[in-house]
């Protein structure tokens, strides 16, 4: 008998897609649940409280963005939008909204596998929230003294490059986007000066990763965000 690893509520209302993701995850040990429209997925989360929600965006009823929205306000479970709508834009606002990742249909089974593992792990794990020390291989974080450490030397950090950091490493594991990194480090006004995460990211790398060209604690989501991995 294959061992269960967690339960995924797939929102979709393509037949062939939901089929295929049954029989896929079903075969890796989840337990699936459907929803065919966004009013049976909010129904659905609160019944069976999924560990993860694998949403389309192109629902008949309502919009997925107003899925996210609704499970935001009472619930923390990972959501993954899975759509046809490949714009940045739309990827932003689902993020913005609330979701932690975003896949692109057409898409590869073994991405979405992967990307859904992820999703699991971190909702059976605590997060950086209310931790106050906080280790990687690399270097290791004091939040409340506010301080970073890399082989025992207290490492530098400017105020807006700790502002990055403290809210990357607070979010461990989820995608943080760029449009809420600016406005929350930066303040309102700012959620369209993309260069300046560029910059920043460029520089927290140098000084924390062992190799800052093959980061592996600060990751690039191209054209959604950050993501901060222990």
């Amino acid at each position: 008998m294959t061992e269960q690893t967690g339960t995924v509520l797939v929102v979709d209302d393509e037949p062939q897609i939901v089929r295929a993701l049954r029989i896929n995850l079903t075969a890796r040990g989840y337990k699936v649940v459907t929803a065919h429209d966004g009013a049976a997925a909010l129904r659905a989360v609160a019944e069976t409280k999924p560990d993860v929600v694998v949403l389309d965006l192109g629902l008949p009823d309502i919009d997925g963005t107003d899925v996210i929205t609704g499970l935001r306000g009472w619930t923390t479970v990972p959501i993954i939008v899975l759509s046809a709508r490949g714009e940045s834009p739309d990827k932003v606002k689902a993020l913005d909204l609330g979701a932690d990742d975003y896949v692109t249909k057409p898409f590869g089974m073994d991405e979405l596998l992967a990307r859904l593992r992820a999703a699991v792990r971190r909702s059976t794990v605590p997060s950086a929230e209310g931790e106050a020390l906080i280790e990687t291989e690399s270097f290791t974080l004091d939040l409340l003294a506010k301080k970073v450490h890399r082989d025992g030397v207290e490492v530098h950090l400017t105020k807006t490059e700790w502002g990055v950091l403290e809210l990357l490493v607070r979010n461990r594991g989820r995608l943080v986007a760029q449009k809420q990194l600016l406005r929350e480090v930066w303040g309102p006004g700012y959620e369209n000066e993309s260069h300046y995460l560029r910059v920043y990211l460029a520089q927290l790398r140098r000084k924390l990763e062992r190799e800052p060209s093959r980061p592996r604690h600060l990751i690039t989501e191209p054209g959604m965000g950050y993501r901060f991995e222990a």
